[in-house]
């Protein structure tokens, strides 16, 4: 016996709970599984699935229920105005990483062609919503994960930009091939070693986006020990940070030539964006 549509929605609604978005997120994983609009489910209830879309429904609501990020199940995540393939390989790209790609986009649509570089690329949700906004911008993608670079890859086709990929650690890429960038941009890992196995996110998440050595700042001390050998004179510097960083990593940046130097809050009021720039 084929269950409806309506039948699926309660099961799957009745698995999730107590979770708040418990109904949405049931209706999210059945138009998933039938390849339909959200809105086609509720317009159609008595559509029936076939016993594969059930079994696989049952499989999907019993991970989400289990702590599996929705993302991961979906494949996809909407970040800023883009919607970005998603594997467990690279971090689900969060709307605080938005801020950093609004003051990317600001200050890089007042220079006439801006080479850009986006460090520990992840899912390629900075560079692709970058590049997509910057059509006369040269933007550059880096990650030591040569799986989450191909999603950044995949990304990056599905979107029609060009974005060009390095394989290495931080900026080693470009510094090797004597590329200097206009904007430096990087969302790396910012949580203390001891505290990423403590965080719900390390369940699921790779381990590798979030390390951040002994205090967090491990890998943006040494970006910014590489930042003069990649940026060019009057360069800008974002740098996504955690709530009570700012001060830290603007030490590590004194030893460069700096016109500005910003700690950014989000819209929580969260310590979140570090703007350097550059003389």
């Amino acid at each position: 016996m084929h269950i409806t549509v309506a039948q699926a929605l309660h099961a799957a609604r009745l698995c999730l709970l107590p979770s708040q978005t418990a109904a949405l997120e049931a209706r999210q994983l059945v138009a998933h599984v039938l390849n339909l609009p959200q809105s086609m489910l509720l317009a159609y209830p008595e559509t029936t699935l076939t016993e594969a879309q059930h079994q696989q429904l049952q499989r999907l609501v019993e991970r989400r229920a289990a702590g599996e990020p929705l993302d991961y199940l979906l494949g996809y995540s909407h970040f800023y105005d883009l919607t970005l393939t998603v594997t467990p390989d690279v971090l689900i790209p969060r709307p605080e990483t938005e801020l950093l790609v609004e003051q990317a986009i600001y200050h890089a649509e007042r220079l006439p062609a801006p080479v850009i570089a986006d460090i520990g690329t992840g899912s390629g949700a900075i560079a692709v919503t970058v590049a997509a906004h910057l059509p006369h911008a040269c933007t550059y993608a880096v990650d030591v994960s040569a799986a989450a670079l191909h999603v950044a890859q995949r990304n990056a086709q599905q979107h029609g930009v060009e974005v060009h990929c390095f394989h290495g650690s931080l900026a080693q890429p470009l510094i090797e091939r004597g590329l200097r960038v206009d904007l430096l941009l990087a969302n790396l890992p910012y949580i203390a070693s001891d505290e990423v196995p403590t965080l719900l996110v390390s369940q699921h998440e790779p381990t590798l986006a979030l390390d951040g050595g002994a205090d967090g700042l491990a890998l943006i001390r040494q970006l910014l020990q590489q930042a003069p050998l990649v940026c060019q004179p009057q360069a800008l510097i974002l740098l996504e940070i955690g709530s009570g960083q700012g001060r830290a990593v603007l030490e590590a940046a004194a030893h460069l030539p700096l016109r500005e130097a910003v700690v950014l809050p989000d819209y929580a009021g969260h310590e979140r964006i570090v703007r350097l720039s550059l003389i």
